[in-house]
């Protein structure tokens, strides 16, 4: 893998160098499938499905019989609360449901060490030193954006203590600011400019790198015990555990004894 840099800025905007990116998070080559896949779980599970109707059942009266059933030339009906009536149920109508969708953590892993890869490629992650600023300040925060080249959506991943920090970003328009344990996939494809501090680029780095081939897969399978020894194994422990021949014949002995 390629060397991967980034370059290194004080918390006033005034360059200071480069950083060495870990190539195992920021230097695959991205997996376009796998992205896509993970970025449409994560949009499904943003969805609310808070569309509800009731059903005959659920609305409020209909419990008599509106006219008997036969003799006078009308259609026959039940309850004026069926789907055929006005403010009657709704038939088929949509009922609140979860969306969400299982994806394994290995792929949401491996799409975003590449969506943090594409990025990277095009030099559009930068790294703060540290932000050292007293109090919450939007006209600071804007001027480092500006003095780091930053594109028009931004991602700052802060860390823990960096409280003040957040306070100066979070007014401005197109600028996302995380934890650097909830980094997703979605957030740094919407970016055009990760920035990140040093703190959090280490904890970001700790990223396991998922490569699993099939001969990985074939020795995991293999090494695994199958049912049938398993039950050879614990028969003997059975066999043992209950009362058996053996325990009973030295009271038969002691018993015949007894009575000769």
């Amino acid at each position: 893998m390629a060397d991967v840099k980034a370059p290194l800025f004080s918390a006033d905007g005034v360059r200071k160098g480069e950083v060495s990116l870990d190539a195992t998070v920021f230097g695959i080559e991205p997996n376009i499938p796998v992205m896509h896949q993970v970025v449409t779980a994560q949009m499904a599970g943003a969805r609310s499905g808070s569309a509800s109707t009731k059903t005959r059942a659920e609305v409020r009266g209909g419990g008599r019989k509106p006219w008997r059933q036969k003799g006078l030339g009308r259609a026959r009906h039940g309850s004026i609360r069926s789907p055929q009536w006005t403010g009657g149920g709704v038939a088929f109508g949509p009922k609140p449901r979860d969306f969400s969708q299982r994806t394994p953590k290995k792929m949401k892993k491996l799409a975003l060490r590449g969506a943090l890869s594409a990025r990277a490629s095009e030099s559009e992650v930068k790294v703060i030193d540290s932000f050292d600023w007293i109090e919450p300040k939007t006209k600071k925060a804007t001027a480092l954006l500006a003095a780091i080249d930053a594109g028009r959506k931004i991602l700052i991943v802060l860390g823990a203590g960096d409280d003040v920090a957040e306070r100066s970003f979070r007014n401005l328009p197109n600028v996302l600011t995380c934890n650097s344990g909830h980094v997703t996939t979605y957030d740094v494809l919407w970016a055009e400019t990760i920035v990140f501090t040093t703190e959090t680029l280490g904890s970001i780095t700790g990223l396991e790198k998922f490569d699993v081939t099939k001969d990985d897969f074939v020795k995991e399978v293999s090494s695994s015990k199958s049912p049938k020894t398993v039950e050879v194994e614990e028969d003997p422990v059975a066999e043992s555990s209950l009362p058996g021949e053996s325990d009973t014949a030295p009271e038969d002995e002691s018993d015949e004894g007894g009575e000769g």
